[in-house]
C-alpha cells in the first residue's frame, strides 16, 4: 500500500508541475513579442506558440498540456477537471464565471494583438537602432567567416604541381 501511495504522490507532482509549466507557456505565448527586443532569435520560438496559443482560443479545442494534467491527476486518485486550463486557473481570477465562446474568440484576437504590437515594436527598435532594418538582421546574423585569398605574389604557387608554399 505505501507504494501505491508513493506513486499516486508522483503524478500528483507531475500533474502540479505541468500546472506550472502550462502557465510559463502562455506568459510566453503573451509576452514573447517584448522578450524578442532583447533576444531577437527568439521569434522563431514565440511565432509558432503565438499562433498555436491563439488556435487553441479560437478554434476552442484542447490543449495537450490540460490532457496531460488531468491524466496525471486521476492517476494520482484525483478527479481531473472539464474545460481547459484557463476555464480552470485564470478565469476565476481575471474574468468573471461562465466563459463563453465569444469571450474565447476575444482572448485569441487579444493574444494576437499583443503580437502584433509586441512585434511592431521590435521592428521600430531594430530599424531606428541601425538605420535599417535589413541591416539589423544581418549584424545579428552575420554570414561566417570570409574567405581567405592569398596575396597576388604567391597565387602562382598554387597551381596543381606547382611548388609547394612555406
Amino acid at each position: 500500500m505505501l507504494w501505491l501511495a508513493g506513486d499516486q504522490m508522483w503524478y500528483r507532482a507531475g500533474a502540479d508541475a505541468i500546472v506550472i509549466v502550462h502557465l510559463l507557456f502562455i506568459c510566453f505565448v503573451v509576452a514573447g513579442a517584448f522578450l524578442s527586443w532583447r533576444w531577437p532569435r527568439l521569434v522563431w520560438v514565440h511565432l509558432p506558440a503565438v499562433i498555436y496559443g491563439a488556435l487553441v482560443e479560437l478554434a476552442g479545442f484542447t490543449c495537450p498540456l490540460t490532457l496531460l494534467e488531468n491524466e496525471l491527476r486521476r492517476r494520482a486518485g484525483e478527479v481531473g477537471y472539464g474545460g481547459g486550463f484557463i476555464d480552470r486557473y485564470l478565469i476565476k481570477v481575471i474574468y468573471p464565471p461562465g466563459l463563453t465562446h465569444g469571450m474565447q474568440i476575444g482572448l485569441g484576437l487579444l493574444v494576437l494583438l499583443v503580437a502584433m504590437l509586441g512585434y511592431w515594436g521590435f521592428l521600430r527598435r531594430r530599424k531606428n537602432a541601425s538605420g535599417g532594418l535589413l541591416r539589423s538582421w544581418r549584424r545579428q546574423c552575420p554570414p561566417g567567416p570570409a574567405p581567405v585569398h592569398p596575396s597576388p605574389s604567391r597565387r602562382h604557387r598554387l597551381v596543381p604541381g606547382g611548388p609547394p608554399i612555406r
